[in-house]
């Protein structure tokens, strides 16, 4: 495994039965890097994280992170790995301290460490002075802080979060995803789902994920600037009913107040504003919009 990489992966499989959940994906994830994946609701997304946390035993391929293989030393890996999933992990009927000091035995935080990460995840938490306050009883954006103190005491090379931030308010968002690029900025590798392509733009690799397969990846920015954007127009003031159907809208997504508009020819756009009596705006795609085309479409059938 090259040295400049956190996780690798070659066609990673899992399959569930009949249903193919990882279809032989390809991963390499640099050192230190913020690395986003990306997909619908079921495309594979927390499958591929079990996997490369040890939590789930491929089906083929294999995988390594942080140089340890996921199936010949999964015990390996989870010392060398923090993971917060969707839910968060924290038991809400503990005090902050008392699941702080519970994810302190389950990673073996030395004794002598353990109180200086306590302090460390209580003031990334904003919860100095309130450490017998019982977790259930915290607001969402704290609680979620919380975890990420939880699931780094043991100071890990790389971490996996599992939409962290679903549910949360913007101001906590942000916060959040602070924390995020101070630790990538101590050398951690973030390795993170979400559904907000505004976070997804701090990403510098990203990866789309549809079905199981990989079907984009690469910088924001590169992936928004590859191909022929040419039928991609946005449109004010039109209600969803006057486009749907029009054979010159190939697809139609709201942004807003707006509607970015695929075209099925690039010069229906000249007819489009005639007929519809508006401003027909050519423009260049935002990361969403990428991220709708990669991932639309019927989903390929696909069997074990």
């Amino acid at each position: 495994m090259s040295a400049d990489l956190a996780v690798r992966a070659r066609r990673l499989r899992r399959t569930f039965g009949a249903f193919v959940a990882v279809d032989d994906i390809d991963l390499d994830v640099p050192r230190g890097s913020i690395y986003g994946f990306l997909g619908p609701n079921g495309a594979g997304k927390t499958t591929t994280i079990r996997i490369l946390c040890g939590l789930l035993e491929p089906s083929g391929g294999e995988a390594t992170v942080d140089g340890v293989d996921v199936v010949k030393d999964s015990e390996g890996v989870k010392a060398r790995i923090g993971y917060m999933s969707q839910k968060f992990a924290l038991y809400n009927d503990l005090t902050v301290d008392e699941n702080i000091a519970f994810y302190g035995d389950v990673y073996l935080v030395p004794r002598s460490r353990l109180a200086e990460r306590r302090a460390f995840a209580l003031t990334m938490a904003g919860l100095l002075g309130r450490e017998r306050s019982i977790t259930g009883t915290l607001p969402v954006g704290i609680k979620q802080r919380l975890a990420l103190g939880c699931a780094i005491l043991h100071e890990p090379r790389v971490l996996f979060l599992d939409e962290p931030t679903a549910g949360v308010d913007p101001l906590s968002r942000r916060a959040f995803w602070r924390l995020i690029h101070t630790m990538r900025e101590a050398g951690v590798t973030v390795f993170v789902t979400t559904h907000y392509m505004d976070e997804a733009e701090n990403c510098g690799v990203v990866a789309f994920i549809r079905a199981g397969q990989l079907v984009g990846l690469g910088p924001p920015r590169q992936l928004r600037l590859q191909g022929d954007h040419g039928d991609l127009v946005r449109v004010r003031g039109v209600a969803r009913e006057r486009l749907l159907g029009d054979p010159r809208v190939r697809s139609l997504t709201p942004m807003g107040a707006a509607w970015h508009l695929r075209l099925a020819r690039p010069e229906d756009a000249v007819s489009l504003a005639r007929d519809l009596g508006v401003e027909v705006e050519r423009i260049a795609p935002s990361l969403e919009d990428v991220f709708l085309e990669a991932c639309e479409g019927k989903q390929p059938e696909k069997q074990a």
